[in-house]
């Protein structure tokens, strides 16, 4: 059977995307994205739940996240899921945390920072673009 690893998310930046680049050269930053959902429980009570989810972005993307995003600014992230699992080195322990790897990414709303007052800005990966 075969399978489909897909994610569409919207939500907003926690933290600014930490630019790195691994030894071929190539860019890589990491983002933060919290979630925001609500609903109304069965008594009429607003609920809330905010759900942070780690995103890998690569190519010139990472370079333009980079350049243009900063904590609490909206993104629309479309990827995949992966998961990565390593030794803990202090507990021994094995751990495991899933992650989006960022496909596309498109900038939301508006940066003050940006000359013409920002708007949507759809970017490809470096690995789609190419």
């Amino acid at each position: 059977m075969s399978s489909y690893n897909r994610v569409t998310l919207v939500g907003n930046l926690t933290r600014d995307p930490e630019l790195k680049r691994v030894k071929s050269g190539q860019a890589v930053a990491d983002l933060g994205l919290a979630l925001n959902r609500a609903w109304m429980n069965e008594a009429g009570q607003k609920q809330e739940e905010t759900t942070f989810v780690d995103v890998t972005v690569w190519g010139k993307t990472a370079e333009n996240a980079a350049k243009y995003l900063q904590k609490g600014r909206s993104v629309l992230v479309e990827g995949r899921l992966q998961l990565d699992t390593w030794m803990d080195s202090k507990s021994g322990q094995n751990r495991s945390k899933l992650r989006v790897v960022a496909e596309s990414l498109q900038f939301m709303g508006s940066n003050q920072q940006e000359p013409h007052g920002g708007g949507d800005d759809r970017v490809q990966t470096g690995r789609e673009a190419a």
